[in-house]
């Protein structure tokens, strides 16, 4: 675990046009994902055309912020801070790339249940983070 005086600080994500509503939501505490109308497909990364059919017919549907680790690397020589990246499959299907907060991270297992929670950037945006349930 990282002591009171190492905190890691995240980057600001980068808000395009098409992306504007995920991060909204974010700042609401929301995480939302894209589900393709035309094939009923949920997809991650958000993007305005469906990766399975084609379709640009999206919307924006609510993630109920649950998932399990699907692999977990832990990273402590690249700055003063060490922190864990992961995949976590959330349970309405997509797999993303996070990371893995508000825990000892030498502790965090493939498998593992994990819980959303919104971390601050730079300029005080949330990003979307899990920690163990």
């Amino acid at each position: 675990m990282t002591t009171p005086w190492q905190k890691r600080i995240f980057a600001d994500p980068v808000v395009y046009p098409d992306n504007a509503p995920f991060w909204q939501a974010a700042s609401e505490g929301q995480l939302l994902l894209k589900r393709c109308i035309d094939c009923s497909e949920v997809h991650w990364y958000p993007r305005p055309i469906c990766p399975f059919c084609g379709s640009d017919r999206t919307e924006w549907i609510p993630a109920c912020g649950r998932g399990t680790v699907y692999s977990v690397s832990v990273t402590r020589k690249s700055g003063p801070v060490a922190y864990a990246l992961a995949f976590v499959t959330l349970e309405e299907g997509v797999t993303m790339m996070t990371n893995i907060v508000d825990c000892d991270l030498d502790e965090v297992r493939i498998g593992d249940a994990m819980q959303l929670v919104f971390k601050d950037s730079e300029s005080g945006q949330a990003v979307p983070m899990f920690r163990p349930i």
